[in-house]
C-alpha cells in the first residue's frame, strides 16, 4: 500500500469537490426568484447541508491519515502528521464557515422566528 499515492489522489479529489460546491452554491442562487432573500437563504441551506458532512469526512481521514502514518516509517509518520493537521485546520475552518454563515447571513436580512438558522423573513425589506 502506497501512501503517498493514496493521500494524493484524496488531495485531488478535493480540488474537484470545492468546485462542485462552488457551482451547486452559485446554481442555488440563480434558481431562486429574484427575491435575494430566497437566494441567500438557499446558499445558508446549501452550505449548512454541505459542510455538516464534510466536517466530519475531514476529522475520520485525519484520524485514519494519522493513525495509519503513526505504523510505517519516520519520515511517513511526519508527513502523515502534516496532512493530518492540515484536514484538522480544513475542519475547523469548516466548522466556523458553518457556525458564521447564518449569522452573517441574519445580520444582512434579518433573523427569522423559528428554529431553523437559515430561515429569514421573506418579504420584509
Amino acid at each position: 500500500m502506497d501512501m503517498f499515492n493514496v493521500i494524493n489522489k484524496i488531495r485531488s479529489i478535493g480540488k474537484y469537490v470545492l468546485t462542485v460546491v462552488l457551482v451547486m452554491n452559485a446554481i442555488s442562487i440563480s434558481f431562486a426568484s429574484s427575491n435575494i432573500t430566497q437566494a441567500l437563504s438557499e446558499l445558508c441551506t446549501i452550505s449548512q447541508t454541505f459542510l455538516g458532512g464534510a466536517i466530519m469526512i475531514m476529522i475520520l481521514l485525519a484520524g485514519a491519515t494519522y493513525a495509519i502514518g503513526q505504523v510505517l516509517g519516520a519520515e511517513t509518520r511526519a508527513r502523515a502528521s502534516v496532512w493530518a493537521t492540515a484536514m484538522m485546520t480544513g475542519a475547523i475552518v469548516g466548522a466556523l464557515i458553518y457556525i458564521i454563515t447564518p449569522a452573517l447571513i441574519g445580520a444582512l436580512l434579518g433573523s427569522g422566528d423559528s428554529g431553523d438558522p437559515c430561515s429569514f423573513q421573506i418579504g420584509s425589506a
